[in-house]
């Protein structure tokens, strides 16, 4: 029984892996987005895809979470970090139909540099992840999710900088608060991946 069950245990890091994978595609979309609305319901339809694609992996991590008997990390643990990871998908996704739902023609400087910081987020996510598989990489797991908590910091300080210009400057009501709902998205994502790297960070603390 144990050696029919423990194959399996390497397969949630894979998961993890495809998962994180699709999020830096989707993030690199969003930025593709910002940096050029010609494209706009081409890149929505794309960040759609690779939203559903992630959902799918979702769903399989935890089908195989209740179908495992031994496990390679805490059950909780793995729970989290895939409703965590998959979050960041999720609004992305809202972010990109907002855009879209909203009609909004242009974009300003300071949503496409919190659209990058996303990716750069999702990007560490990708990297801490990948070197989950062996506690020997602790140390410099760590120290990614220091570099994910410092971009989070910074996504927060374009944010607070976006909005006193949005408040101040901005004098179409409607305008100010379609571009306050898209700051406000992809600030979120900033704070998701913060949320996977301080998961992260609780499992190297249990296992190393």
């Amino acid at each position: 029984m144990f050696g029919r069950l423990m194959p399996t245990e390497g397969k949630f890091f894979d998961l993890f892996n495809q998962h994180a994978e699709l999020a830096v595609k989707c993030a690199k979309e969003m930025v593709a987005l910002m940096t050029n609305f010609d494209d706009l319901e081409i890149r929505v339809h794309a960040i759609e895809t690779l939203e559903k694609q992630a959902d799918k992996i979702t769903h399989n991590t935890i089908e195989l979470l209740h179908k495992t008997f031994i496990t390679p990390l805490d059950r909780d643990d793995i729970h989290q970090l895939i409703t965590r990871m998959d979050d960041i998908l999720d609004l992305l996704e809202d972010a990109a139909q907002t855009i879209s739902l909203y009609d909004i023609k242009s974009i300003t400087p300071e949503a496409k540099r919190l659209a990058e910081l996303c990716l750069a987020c999702a990007q560490k996510v990708q990297s801490a992840v990948g070197l989950l598989h062996n506690m020997d990489n602790s140390r410099q797991i760590l120290t990614i999710c220091q570099e994910i908590d410092r971009l989070e910091s910074d996504a927060d300080h374009v944010m607070r900088a976006a909005m006193s210009k949005l408040f101040r400057d901005e004098p179409d009501v409607r305008t100010l608060i379609k571009l306050k709902a898209i700051y406000e998205i992809l600030e979120t994502v900033t704070d998701r991946c913060e949320d996977v790297a301080n998961i992260i960070e609780g499992i190297i603390v249990e296992n190393a």
